[in-house]
């Protein structure tokens, strides 16, 4: 039986925007969702960071291109190719996310959890790591997550999560990704049902 659901694909194949409408669709069945989302953010038509953004709007750093960042002298900068992370506005809007969902099943309706995603960049953090890995041994919630594609050096995170036995990986190409909302709102569903 299943217990979270996670897509994965190429950068770019549209993993957030299928969250945001199995998001919908949940919504509109009566299901509670939280989480959070990374956002591509663009000025002049050229991407220069990302964005988290809380599925209730709230919005905050994740990363910037170094000339738009600026440099800060004498700290350790956490770098993924030309963004630098902020670490600390990624932890501010993202970590109090996790700690409202852990032991948070009232009366036995679980919600979903999102967390999009899993990736290089979040995993500069070691308070995000613990947070994911209590999460998806919580009883409380469903997560509907994104985790990339394996590509050079293994992240263990994602590994750990590709490999769990009570997660179904939904692998998302631009041949699939207009048909196949409905199965992962199915499949959602299904988890949310199972026995905690």
């Amino acid at each position: 039986m299943f217990k979270h659901v996670f897509l994965t694909g190429p950068p770019g194949v549209g993993k957030t925007t299928l969250v945001q409408k199995v998001c919908e669709a949940l919504v509109s069945s009566g299901v509670g969702v939280e989480g959070f989302y990374t956002e591509e953010v663009r000025q002049g038509g050229r991407r220069v960071g990302f964005d988290v953004v809380t599925v209730t709007g709230e919005r905050g750093h994740l990363s910037r291109i170094r000339d738009v960042a600026g440099a800060s002298p004498g700290r350790r900068e956490c770098t993924v190719g030309q963004y630098v992370v902020d670490l600390p506005s990624f932890e501010n809007l993202a970590l109090p996310l996790f700690r409202n969902q852990v032991g948070a099943a009232d009366g036995g309706s679980r919600k979903v959890f999102i967390i999009d995603e899993i990736g290089k960049m979040e995993l500069f953090s070691q308070s995000f790591i613990r947070a994911v890995r209590q999460t998806l041994e919580s009883s409380s919630c469903t997560i509907l997550g994104t985790i990339p594609i394996p590509k050079g050096k293994p992240l263990a995170l994602v590994e750990e999560v590709r490999s769990r036995r009570d997660v179904k990986v939904f692998t998302v190409s631009k041949e699939n990704r207009n048909h196949i909302l409905q199965d992962i709102v199915a499949t959602v569903q299904e988890c949310l049902k199972c026995p905690v």
